[in-house]
Parts: C-alpha cells; structure tokens; sequence
C-alpha cells in the first residue's frame, strides 16, 4: 500500500533530505514549505526517485493555511499515513539584541508551527485510529546553548507538548503514534539565511552531521514510533546525558566556549534571511538539503546503534560522560587549591 507522508519545511536541509528517502519509497509525498524554488526542486527530485509529490505552498505559522495543504493532500493523494513536522526558523543573537517581533516569529514557526501540524494531522488520524506524526527536534529541546535563546526555547516547547500530548493519547488507547528524533548538529542551509547579528558567518556546533543522516533518522523513527524519542547521532546522547548528569559544569563550559563555537572565521552572510519571508522565491535559487559546512560534516553515525542497542550505547555514553565529568571536576579541584 503507497505511502502518504506530508513534510514540513520540505524545501531544505532535514526535510528536503527526507523527502527524497520517502521518494525512493515509492510514497506520496507532501511537500510543504514558504519557499516555492526549493520546493519546485524537491517535487522533481522525489518523482525522479520514483515517489508522487504535491507541493504546497505554506507558512505553518498559520494554522489556516496547514489545514488547507491537508486538505489539498487528502484530495490528491487520500488519508494522510504520516505526518512530519520539520519547519523551523531562528535569529543567532544575544537574547537582548532580538526584538519582540522577532522572538515572536521564531516562536510562532518553530514551535506553534509543530503544533499547528499536528492538530491538523489528529484531526484526521484520530478518528480513522490510524497515522503517525514525528516531531524533528534537537539536543538544544534539553540542553540550551547561549545565541540561540528563542530557537532552543522552542524546542525545549516541542519536548513538553508531544509528552504531553503523548499521555494522552495513551490514555484514549490510540493507535495514533507520536514520536521525536531529536537531531545533533546539521550541515543545512539555513546557516547562510538565519537572521544573525554574530560578527562571523554562523556555524552549527561541531561535530556536524549531514542532512542525510538526519532524514535516515527521522525515517527510523517514524518506522517504530512506539518509542517516545530517538537521539539522532552519538553526541545528541552524549549531551543529553552530560546535561543531566553535570548541568552546572556545562553551563560554564558553553559560557566559555559557546559563542566562539557558532562562528566560523568568515564574514557573515550579506543577503537576506529567511525569518519574515523565504530566500527561495519563484524564479529565484534552490539551496538543496546541503549547507556549506559539507568539508566538515560527516555522513555517517552511531544512529544505527542507538536504535538497534540503545541500552547499551546510552550506558556506554553515560560512562564517559561520567568519566569526563569526574576528571573535570578533579582538575578545577586542583586549580583551586594550588
């Protein structure tokens, strides 16, 4: 039975990546998003790997216009079988030099998007008791980084709701599945459209992870969504554990390092960003899934491991991050008593 899938934010980095894997699937695929050239590309992409796509022109802010592509997708397509949120925006900034206005849009995409997504996907999955919904995430939804106040506080919003929401539907008996692959660290786009007021070009915090890797996680995870999250890469694990087992250490260790690490040592973008209007207009360029980082980013990780031995794997983290932790804190014990 062919597949319908709706992504979010299709057009680039973790969704567009994952479009393609669904294409190569044979699925009917969604593709949702402001930007209407990258859209266009991905629609190609997915019906040269031998998928069906619908695009849908759509700011998931907008709760209105979410219901409308699912109804065009429904009519198109039938049922809607999996939904996955992916849209996202964000302003690198110290938390005083974002306005109001923009902390409001990073807030309404990045987290009322996810939400708008998935009202609008319950809305016909739970009474056919059927359908799945994948929230993509990120390290940064449990442990914030400084620059990123309004994007990491979204997240950590994501985290609370699909809880939240999951005990409910466990609670009804549903057969609807919620889950969330929470991401490292991507070489996507949106480092050269993000709105920043850093005095370097941005840069995700290393190590970094091709967007392929990404998709391949949030296609496992919407394959066994019974599961209440999956951590996506090696170091997603690692800092979740490291946060929960020295939080205060690694709030100054980010204090310290955290703002050199989000900026290479190249001039800042120059056009425009993408927080109030998209960068792919008709007529204008596609940025594909890839960022520029592509020299730097790796297309392989422990995300097979995690999800086949994740007992295993997330003792072994936790013992190192134990282990790094205890000799930290010896070595400042020295410090301060020299």
């Amino acid at each position: 039975m062919t597949q319908t899938v709706v992504i979010t934010g299709a057009s680039a980095g973790i969704g567009r990546a994952t479009a393609r894997l669904y294409g190569k699937r044979g699925a009917n695929v969604v593709l949702l998003a402001r930007g209407r050239a990258g859209l266009d590309a991905a629609a190609k992409e997915v019906e040269s790997l031998g998928g069906r796509a619908l695009v849908q022109v759509a700011d998931t802010a907008d709760a209105q216009q979410v219901e409308a592509a699912a109804d065009a997708a429904e009519q198109t397509f039938g049922p809607i079988d999996l939904w996955i949120n992916c849209a996202f925006t964000s302003v690198f900034a110290p938390f005083e030099e974002i306005t109001a206005e923009e902390y409001d849009r990073v807030t309404h995409v990045t987290y009322l998007g996810f939400v708008n997504g998935t009202r609008t996907a319950l809305k016909r999955m739970l009474p056919r008791d059927r359908g799945t919904i994948v929230q993509v995430g990120s390290a940064l939804g449990e442990r914030a980084i400084p620059l990123q106040s309004a994007y990491c506080g979204a997240k950590h919003a994501i985290n609370g709701f699909t809880s939240s929401l999951r005990t409910e539907l466990l609670h009804r008996g549903s057969r609807v599945r919620v889950t969330i692959a929470q991401m490292p660290a991507v070489n996507t786009p949106q480092f050269s459209w993000v709105r920043s007021r850093l005095p370097k070009h941005p840069q995700p915090v290393p190590p970094i992870y091709q967007p392929e890797v990404a998709a391949r996680g949030v296609v496992h995870a919407a394959d066994h969504p019974g599961r209440k999250q999956y951590y996506i890469g090696a170091t997603t694990l690692a800092t979740v554990l490291a946060n929960r087992l020295v939080p205060a250490l690694l709030d100054r260790y980010l204090a310290r390092t955290g703002f050199d690490s989000q900026q290479t040592d190249q001039r800042p973008p120059t056009g425009e960003s993408n927080l109030f209007e998209p960068v792919d207009q008709p007529g204008g360029s596609d940025h594909g899934a890839h960022g520029v980082f592509d020299d730097s980013a790796h297309s392989r990780s422990l995300e097979a491991a995690l999800a086949r031995h994740p007992a295993a794997v997330a003792s072994a983290l936790a013992l190192g991050a134990a282990a790094t932790a205890k000799a930290a804190l010896s070595r400042r014990n020295r410090v301060s008593t020299s």
